[in-house]
């Protein structure tokens, strides 16, 4: 099939949002509808068209209320001066946090507007301006989505084709080795062109600004190399406005926004609404100031405003409605903005030969530094300089926007990212993974550079021992859950491991690791190389490790079990006083 204008079916989308767990789960994802808020049984295709965002409480649909409050908590405390730089993480935050169509958590913490100057000076505090749930954002890169959605609609309406190259509809674009790229390759950063040009300071108007960057060559071969770069969106929002004739902000406004209802989105917001504006950065390169009410970016700035890369301003309720819309396969209450088709190829991963930078047309795919817990290969979404990050999950039909202005007052206080990942993560771990056997799991999520252990006492042993339990494994290939054997407490031998089950690696292997499949695993280990002719003893150790940073969901273990030559010698079921934890819990989801 031609990349660019495959057209896959609903079930396939699923396929390739999970991988291979999507693979024989089709009843799984048929209770679901009556089973909300599970993380073990995602779901294939879009939900509902007819969803509509509404007011609720996370039992309703199934989910744990205190990891949302915990995630909630940490956010907000990042408003705070921290003891060691004298200054918050960012200066406000907006959250909201979405399952199923519910809105289940929606905070405000901190100021919107805070600074006087770069330095960190407060304001007055009757000049201060809190933050609001429907406080507007310059959301910065998330801008970059909606032209995407622009590109995408006049490839729907025969505007344009996704496989041609840009210098068909931008003859102008064509030159310095740039011929043959295509806007697929503009959409998904593989255009080779560099990052950015400093076009505010090098160039002295609009115009030649545009022609800079429809000139520019390639930093690296065009296909070749996945390299984020403002400079692919600059370019398509040109393309959107050569091919429809309108301007970007009048094509965004009466394409997306207008018909999603998003009544505080768009560009150069006015005056009128200032007060509920987050103030962004105190510049002095360009002189100007504080930064309040304009793009915070320069380019976009010395281009007007509008921008493909930039310049759009939101608000949390507003992005989940655009979120909810793709989550519904392109359309929300009863407007349509993309063909569902078209959805499913946005969140396909376009660039498997780059496999750390999976990408959609315009969407991001399965980024575990800010989407947390909720990563998968179909987990979609993007973040944006000023402090700003979109996930959507399609696999638990989830929301997750975190809205901080954390450049305010200066961009070096600091990368939120741990607080993107803590957002996103507080709702993955809301979503239950209920036990296999019995009433409860073990369940380790420790965080961080941080082991834990879960040991059996001593078991006599008669014969060669065998080993069986089920894992649900959520973590980043570098968190590790290894099993140990030990005759005498001290000295541990690794076990190899076999798992069985979607997403499991293949053949044996001494660690287990993995994220996006969503599914429990069976596992079992022999230990051929202990048979000793007289019996003996032997411990069972099971460990986590993880490094120093990110991680997902965590491991579950349930129904471990140990046998030799005759028979059942631990149930942990049976018997889970016998067995000793460091850092696990017992947990019925």
């Amino acid at each position: 099939m031609a990349r660019g204008t495959v057209t896959i079916s609903v079930a396939l989308l699923g396929c390739l949002m999970l991988g291979s767990s999507a693979l024989g789960s089709s009843a799984l994802a048929t209770t679901q509808e009556e089973l909300p808020g599970r993380f073990d049984q995602p779901h294939t295709g879009f939900a509902p068209a007819e969803t509509v965002l509404r007011p609720g409480t996370p039992e309703e649909v199934g989910l744990d209320r205190a990891p949302l409050a915990r995630a909630a908590e940490q956010v907000a405390s990042w408003t705070e001066p921290a003891p060691d730089t004298g200054h918050p993480l960012y200066s406000g935050a907006v959250t909201l946090l979405a399952h199923q169509g519910v809105v289940v958590d929606r905070q405000t913490s901190g100021k919107a507007l805070r600074y006087a100057d770069a330095e960190g000076t407060e304001l007055p505090p009757a000049e201060q301006l809190p933050m609001r749930p429907d406080t507007i954002f310059d959301i910065a890169s998330i801008s970059k989505l909606f032209t995407s959605i622009a590109v995408l609609q006049l490839a729907e309406n025969g505007a344009l084709d996704i496989n041609e190259p840009v210098a068909s509809y931008l003859p102008e674009f064509g030159v310095n080795g740039k011929s043959d790229i295509t806007v697929e390759q503009l959409l998904t950063h593989t255009s080779g062109l560099e990052p950015t040009l400093n076009l505010w300071r090098d160039y002295p108007d609009k115009p030649s600004r545009i022609n800079a960057v429809l000139e520019v060559a390639p930093q690296e071969k065009p296909g070749s190399a996945y390299l984020y770069s403002d400079l692919n969106l600059i370019t398509l929002g040109v393309l959107v406005e050569r091919r429809s004739g309108s301007t970007l902000d009048e094509f965004v406004r009466d394409r997306i926004t207008e018909p999603l209802a998003m009544t505080d989105t768009g560009y150069n917001p006015p005056a009128d609404k200032r007060d509920r504006i987050a103030a962004t950065e105190y510049t002095a390169e360009p002189p100007r100031g504080l930064v309040h009410g304009e793009v915070h970016d320069e380019n976009a700035w010395s281009l007007g405003g509008v921008a493909g890369h930039a310049g759009v301003f939101s608000t949390a309720t507003d992005l989940a409605k655009l979120g909810q819309a793709v989550l519904n396969g392109g359309s929300y209450a009863g407007n349509r903005i993309l063909r569902q088709e078209t959805v499913e190829q946005m969140l396909t991963n376009y660039n498997q030969e780059f496999p750390d930078d999976s990408h959609g047309l315009g969407f991001e795919l399965d980024q575990r530094w800010y989407m947390g817990g909720l990563s998968a290969p179909g987990t979609a979404g993007h973040t944006g300089f000023t402090g700003t990050s979109l996930v959507l999950d399609p696999a638990s039909r989830s929301i997750a926007i975190l809205l901080t202005n954390r450049v305010h007052p200066s961009r070096d206080w600091g990368s939120i990212n741990e607080a993107r990942e803590t957002h996103a993560s507080g709702l993955a771990a809301a979503l239950a993974v209920p036990p296999r056997h019995g009433p409860d799991s073990w369940h380790s999520a420790p965080g961080n550079s941080t082991t834990t252990t879960l040991s059996t006492a001593r078991l006599p042993v008669q014969g060669t021992p065998e080993v069986t339990f089920d894992a649900f494994i959520d973590s980043e290939k570098t968190d590790k859950l290894t099993v140990a054997a030990s005759t005498d407490g001290q000295r541990w031998q690794p076990l190899e491991l076999e798992a069985t089950g979607p997403g499991a690696p293949e053949g044996g292997s001494k660690t287990l690791s993995g994220s996006g499949h969503r599914s429990w695993w069976s596992v079992k280990a022999r230990l051929d190389q202990y048979d000793p002719p007289n019996g003996g003893t032997l411990t069972l150790r099971w460990q986590f490790a993880t490094d120093d940073q990110y991680t997902g969901r965590g491991v579950n273990l349930d129904g471990i079990q140990v046998k030799d030559d005759s028979g059942l010698i631990f149930d942990a079921e049976r018997d889970p006083q016998k067995l000793e934890p460091e850092g696990w819990v017992t947990t019925s989801r």
